[in-house]
């Protein structure tokens, strides 16, 4: 499969870069013959038969999305996923009754080889609707609306002579000779062919790779590159702190933006377009998109350490995270989405039971790690894990699949390995799997709220508000894939 993905990324991205030079209606013929039979081993019946895909997609009960990060669609921002797109997709996911699962590639031509391929359901980002993209994948109604612009620095922001000497582009005519560089397969590049064409010159195009057009408005706010093109409404969002940079030249009309799925997915087509021309209509909508394209705290978010796509910290006391995660041999993200569980990363919080510190630790149990309020942050997390390496020994042996056993470990922190005890004695009761929690022992642990289970024979500790350890546990672990999304290692 990793050949496979290789080749048909590498045959999405020959085409985007290689239309100039041939007929894009043989380059597509290709592709799709392609595509045609690499598919016909995994699927035996026909490739373009995928009307069922909604039926698949709630049956495993997660739509698979792929989506890029940037300071507005999504990154991290003291230990919180956000951003447009995560909260639109958390919002549809809710509506379909499905989890939600990330996979990130900020390139394009990938994105559409993972949709070719099956890996993923949907491509959820701003994708602007272009008649050759039309050729392969179908798109959504309209997500939103914006027009391609100029970004160049302005030369009347600061006091540097030689800058002052250029004149800001107004003309499209005066890009002729000029050095534009743009994300590579983006459709900025397939405008830039367009306006030479247009305007009878040449321009200077260098694409680039590893670089996104978040990052090229940087440079050219820095010097480093005169020109790059971006979608107003990103750039608008971009330039409240990159404040030397001018927006105010449009390159295009105004253009769709969608997201995307595999031509024969119209199954799940028709339910998307049905919930996007709903869900436009409503407030959480505008909320939502004025919280990331028309809010003016994004400067403050964007220049803090915190934000994981420049500075790479979750939270300020990273350092200690990481060295006492060592001790259970658990990711140090993982340790961190707990902690944000627990506390936010607020040492000086104290609930309502009485938990108190980063780790929110009961004062009885935080006695006999010889751990109080006064404590550093870094002893109240070293004994925090120590309290997990504890439950760790009492957990039966046979919850043998490590990823499993984070989860039960989790569990007992929040709400006593005794009432997780009680969740595996009725999920082995009623044909279910002790050792493994989802699906089977949160399933139970859920119920211990009711009468009818934690009055059961094999409960032997009673009562359990058993809903909020299943939350729990999953917040934890869905943020901590943020986290791995996002945060490195």
């Amino acid at each position: 499969m990793i050949i496979k993905f290789f080749i048909v990324n590498s045959y999405v991205q020959f085409y985007y870069m290689s239309y100039r030079y041939f007929s894009k209606q043989f380059l597509l013929l290709i592709i799709c013959i392609f595509l045609l039979f690499s598919c016909k081993n995994e699927n035996k019946k026909s490739a373009f038969n995928d009307d069922d895909l909604l039926r698949k997609i709630k049956k495993r009960g997660t739509l698979v999305v792929t989506t890029n990060y940037n300071s507005v669609d999504y990154f991290i921002y003291k230990g919180l996923p956000m951003g447009f797109q995560l909260e639109m997709l958390k919002e549809f996911t809710k509506h379909l009754g499905v989890k939600l699962e990330l996979k990130i590639t900020n390139n394009l031509a990938s994105n559409i080889s993972l949709l070719a391929l099956k890996k993923c359901d949907l491509i959820a980002h701003n994708i602007t609707i272009t008649r050759d993209r039309r050729k392969l994948i179908n798109f959504t109604t309209p997500i939103t609306q914006t027009r391609q612009v100029l970004v160049q620095r302005n030369p009347y922001s600061n006091n540097d002579t030689n800058l002052r000497k250029t004149l800001l582009i107004r003309n499209l005519l005066n890009l002729g000779g000029k050095t534009v560089h743009v994300q590579k397969n983006s459709v900025h590049y397939d405008r830039l062919l367009n306006i030479q064409n247009e305007i009878g010159d040449s321009i200077h195009i260098v694409v680039v790779d590893t670089i996104e057009t978040e990052q090229l408005m940087e440079l050219v706010a820095n010097g480093t590159i005169d020109y790059t093109i971006a979608d107003e409404n990103f750039a608008v969002v971009n330039k409240s702190y990159y404040k030397n940079i001018d927006i105010q030249t449009p390159v295009s009309f105004l253009q769709n933006l969608s997201w995307g799925v595999r031509k024969e997915s119209d199954s799940l087509l028709i339910v998307l377009n049905n919930w996007i021309r709903g869900f436009k209509q409503t407030k959480e909508y505008q909320n939502i998109y004025d919280k990331y394209y028309r809010n003016p705290r994004s400067v403050k978010i964007v220049q803090s350490e915190f934000y994981s796509i420049k500075g790479g910290k979750i939270s300020k006391y990273d350092k200690e995270i990481k060295q006492h995660s060592k001790m259970i041999n658990w990711d140090w993200r993982l340790v961190a989405s707990l902690i944000y569980q627990e506390s936010q990363f607020h040492p000086e919080l104290v609930g309502w039971s009485g938990a108190f510190g980063i780790m929110q630790m009961m004062p009885e149990t935080a006695r006999k790690f010889r751990i109080t309020s006064k404590s550093s942050v870094s002893e109240q997390i070293k004994a925090g894990l120590k309290l997990k390496i504890l439950i760790d020994k009492f957990l039966p042996k046979e919850i043998n699949n490590p990823e499993e056993r984070i989860k039960f470990i989790l569990a007992s922190y929040n709400t006593g390995i005794y009432h997780v005890l009680d969740a595996r004695n009725l999920a082995k009761k009623y044909g279910k799997n002790p050792n493994i929690w989802t699906n089977h022992v949160d399933y139970y642990m859920k119920l211990k709220s009711k009468p009818k289970y934690y009055n059961d024979p094999v409960v032997k500790y009673g009562y359990s508000r058993g809903y909020e350890t299943y939350q729990f546990v999953t917040e934890i672990l869905e943020r901590y894939n943020h986290y791995k999304n996002i945060v490195k290692n």
